[in-house]
């Protein structure tokens, strides 16, 4: 009796299997069934067979498509090549041509923070809302990127003429057109970030974002090589003016390429189309909760979460942006390295993200977003805290301080791939250039602040103490990750016949 009752549990799982495999034939998606023996007291008990049959079974419901990823990653490819050559070179224009003390150069480069307060948040949700042939964020994409390339090289000119006859006129000149530069790559950064989330299932988001922040630092890595080539030591040591245009140039047309790639390979309607039929398909993934009026609400616990999460990112972009912002000069003040001395550096920093941001991606899927976040937060603090001894100790650039760079890039990575994925998690899928815009928003307050009070501790106290400053507020981002309790989805199988329990859906 047993062994027959065994015999038809055996025939039942095999034809549900058979079921299963025809109702979803379609979605590509394989089941691997191991039968296992049962009780005969179990044989009679049909009605909670669910819970005394375990089969183990392998599920892949999804799978990321990394080709299409890196396409959509060519945006911030090109966000990412603009936003290292400013940071680094900017701070040298305002202080070496017009002659800008330290307190005063913070606050212009604080600048496209403040308009980033106000636009990306808008435009975020402005694309959100936009329908037109070519999709929600590609028409913000392309015209961002074409007026920035346009206006960036004009950057330069004004730049050697000032060095060349300094007026007040050239001045304001060059601060119109920086700010009309400034609001150009405004317009189109929280549509392009908001891409990758509108094509990618919220399960694999981490993964996805890795591959993004992999193109990211590709973009970062190709503008400090050229850097480092066009203008070593031996070339800018002892000049009293540098011209920038050759750089400048460069830059642009690599943005220019990499959105011109990604127009034409990149269907964004249709892709985002089948991102809104998964969704719809697995409700489960959403936390915004229907209110009777038909509006959709985060819960307060939720809601909670998302406030820790977004003080996290403020807290741990006041730290890492104070030394990415003034580390050019830092290096040229307390270490007499030039430009190309502190973008070797940054070029190794650069290198440890990219080959850890795959890695750290797939980490994630296993041990959840927050705990990797926290692990990086804890390695960044401790390399700005090593970073303080290594340039206050030494005069030259050696084999340890670019150890300790490279894991700083390996630390970045593992907080800068989650914490999107995280707020995002959080929202509907109509709503995620609004969040993404939120994430922005506490990024580029962070941003605001941190160049002006950076700057200004370094005047009136010493430039060494920038570390200090920096690992101090990495410390305090991880105490607010500890309160925080959602958007740490993985993409986890289901187990047993619990695998089945959507099969006719």
């Amino acid at each position: 009796m047993q062994e027959g009752c065994r015999i038809v549990w055996k025939m039942f799982i095999i034809r549900v299997d058979m079921r299963f495999r025809s109702s979803i034939s379609s979605k590509v998606l394989v089941c691997d069934v191991k039968i296992v023996d049962i009780s005969h007291n179990q044989c009679y008990n049909r009605i909670n067979y669910r819970s005394q049959l375990r089969p183990k079974v392998r599920r892949i419901a999804v799978k990321l498509n990394s080709r299409r990823t890196i396409l959509v990653g060519l945006a911030f490819l090109s966000i990412c090549t603009f936003w290292q050559m400013y940071d680094s070179v900017m701070t040298l224009i305002l202080t070496d041509t017009f002659k800008l003390n330290e307190t005063f150069a913070g606050a212009i480069m604080a600048a496209d923070n403040v308009l980033a307060l106000f636009l990306l948040p808008f435009f975020g949700a402005l694309s959100d809302k936009t329908h037109t042939k070519f999709g929600r964020r590609m028409p913000f994409i392309v015209g961002g990127t074409a007026a920035a390339a346009v206006l960036m090289n004009l950057i330069p000119l004004l730049d050697d003429r000032y060095a060349a006859n300094p007026s007040p006129a050239t001045l304001v000149i060059f601060i119109v057109v920086l700010g009309l530069l400034l609001v150009a790559m405004g317009t189109y950064r929280s549509p392009a970030v908001a891409l990758m989330p509108d094509v990618t299932p919220k399960p694999l988001r981490s993964r996805a974002n890795a591959i993004i922040n992999l193109m990211g630092a590709v973009g970062g890595i190709l503008y400090l090589g050229v850097a480092a080539v066009l203008y070593p030591n031996s070339k800018t040591a002892g000049l009293d003016h540098v011209n920038y245009q050759p750089l400048f140039i460069v830059v642009s047309v690599l943005m220019a390429v990499s959105v011109i790639v990604l127009y034409f390979t990149t269907n964004e309607p249709k892709l985002a189309a089948a991102e809104k039929e998964y969704e719809a398909e697995h409700p489960e993934q959403q936390l915004v909760e229907e209110e009777p009026d038909g509006s959709e609400e985060l819960p307060k616990e939720v809601k909670r979460s998302l406030v820790m999460l977004l003080n996290s990112i403020a807290l741990w972009y006041i730290g890492y942006n104070g030394v990415t912002t003034w580390w050019t000069t830092y290096v040229g003040r307390v270490m007499g390295q030039g430009l190309g001395g502190a973008s070797t550096c940054l070029l190794v920093a650069t290198g440890g993200a990219i080959v850890s941001y795959i890695p750290v991606g797939q980490l994630a899927s296993k041990i959840g977003r927050k705990k990797t976040i926290q692990g990086g937060v804890i390695l960044l603090a401790a390399c700005f805290a090593s970073a303080y001894f290594l340039t206050t100790h030494y005069q030259n650039i050696n084999a340890v301080m670019f150890v300790v760079f490279a894991l700083v890039g390996l630390a970045w990575a593992a907080i800068n791939v989650n914490s999107l994925p995280m707020v995002v998690e959080m929202c509907r899928g109509s709503d995620i250039g609004k969040f993404t815009g939120y994430y922005y928003t506490f990024s580029m307050a962070a941003q605001v602040v941190t160049p002006i009070v950076a700057g200004s501790l370094m005047r009136a106290i010493d430039y060494r103490v920038l570390f200090p400053y920096a690992a101090t507020f990495v410390a305090l981002s991880f105490v607010t990750m500890c309160f925080v309790r959602h958007g740490d989805t993985k993409a986890e199988a289901k187990k047993g016949l619990e695998a089945f329990e959507d099969m006719d859906s």
